[in-house]
This record gives C-alpha cells, structure tokens and sequence, in this order.
C-alpha cells in the first residue's frame, strides 16, 4: 500500500493551515512530521484521516484519489488515528472500549464478551502491549489508555497509522515506552504493509526511530533502523510547504 498527499491546502478565517503540502509513505516506513504548534501538522494528518475536507489537492491510496467525507470513510480505506486526547470511556473496560462500534454479538445481539476479551488477547499478547481486558480505562495510567488505542486501530486492519502528539501526555517512562513499541510495531507490522506516521513537537527520540519530517528548517535524518531518510523542502513560511518523497 503507498500513501501520497498531494498538494493539500487547506484554509480556516484568516490563515492558511497547510500550504500545497506534498508527502508519501511507502510500505513498513515510520515517519515523524516536526514542527511548532500552529505550524498546520494535526490539521494535515486530520484531513488525512477524513476530519477536515481540504480545500485543495489529492489524497491517494495505491495511485487511486480517495475522497474522505469522515472518519468512516478513512478507517474504511485503511487508515487509524490515535489522538493527543485518547476516545475512550472511561467506565467501559479494555475490552469494552476496543470493541466499540464493530461489537461481536451473540444471541439476541448481545455483546460477547468473551469474544471481546478473546480479540483483545489476541493482539495484545501479538505485539507485546500487555492489556488486561477486564481492566476499567479511568484506572488505567496514560501509556497503558494509549496501549489500548493502539490496539484498537489494529483491530480495525489499520494500514497507515497515524499518532497526533503521541508523547505529549505521557511521562519520561511512559515516552520510553511508546518509543520502543513503535520500533516493535514498526518491524511487525512491516509485513502487513503498514505506515506511521507521527506529529511531534520535538525531535529527541524521533531521530532515533523515525524517518524524520522537518515542518519548519527543511533538514533530513536518517533513520537508524530500516526506515527512509525524509527529504524535505520548506519554503520558508510558519506553516510550511513541505514536500517529502
């Protein structure tokens, strides 16, 4: 599966959130955007994700335009987003939350929750994110609520992934341990033919597991696992023409 953005612009009253942006993702790549607040890096990934219609420009999915005209239609085309703020519930378990809205049934339609609890099982002892799907989510800290997230979207045969500010609620463990989930996730999921795709704000631990997105200086990293460099061109505004290959 390739991923490409081309020339996306999109515009609110009085400002220009993204400017002709161009960008690409190509099969088992992890791939950190970088930049200020406001510099226009959440709303790309939310037109992206089918939260905001662009006002210009493509989205493509193995060279076909996509049209997304909600978040339906993203996760539909294959593509999950986990949010800076996680939507969960906090009362529901692991279990509960993970399965919502593509519930297993049994008689009479009513939810199966061993089947839940079998599905959450299966994907967290997969990929090593250690969930208990009995857990209540309001007793759960942040890395753990943000584990349950990521299962989520694998659940839902995710493609390309996507992290808005993934390490901005969680503490210098807990960013530790998400870093190294994405280097797990980014080998096991290669196969599958998954992207990642990260927003960030800065670039400690992203230089050293992704292949890293300049939003505002235009510079390039090498990754030093198997993902690309990103090179990237800025034009020199806040918000950025940035057109990675």
């Amino acid at each position: 599966m390739k991923l490409e953005l081309r020339g996306i612009t999109k515009r609110f009253p009085g400002v220009v959130a993204n400017d002709n942006v161009n960008l690409a993702l190509n099969t088992g790549e992890v791939l950190s955007l970088i930049g200020e607040n406001g510099a226009g890096k959440s709303t790309l990934m939310s037109v992206l994700y089918g939260m905001y219609k662009p006002d210009e420009g493509d989205i493509l999915i193995d060279g076909k335009s996509q049209v997304f005209t909600s978040p339906a239609d993203a996760i539909a085309a294959g593509i999950g987003m986990v949010h800076q703020h996680f939507m969960l519930v906090p009362v529901f378990t692991v279990a509960e939350n993970v399965v919502l809205g593509v519930e297993p049934t049994g008689a009479l339609g009513k939810l199966n929750i061993d089947e839940a609890r079998r599905m959450v099982r299966e994907i967290s002892d997969k990929y090593s994110l250690d969930l208990d799907p009995d857990a209540v989510i309001e007793d759960l800290p942040v890395g753990v609520q943000q584990r349950v997230e990521i299962v989520k979207v694998l659940l839902r045969d995710a493609k390309v992934v996507v992290f808005d500010e993934p390490t901005a609620v969680l503490t210098p463990s807990e960013i530790i341990e998400f870093f190294e989930i994405v280097k797990t996730l980014g080998f096991r999921w290669t196969w599958r033919g998954v992207h990642y795709a990260q927003v960030e704000r800065s670039t400690q631990h992203c230089r050293s597991y992704c292949g890293v997105a300049s939003w505002q200086s235009g510079w390039r990293s090498r990754s030093k696992d198997r993902n690309r460099v990103a090179n990237c061109r800025n034009d020199g505004w806040s918000s950025g023409s940035v057109d990675c290959r």
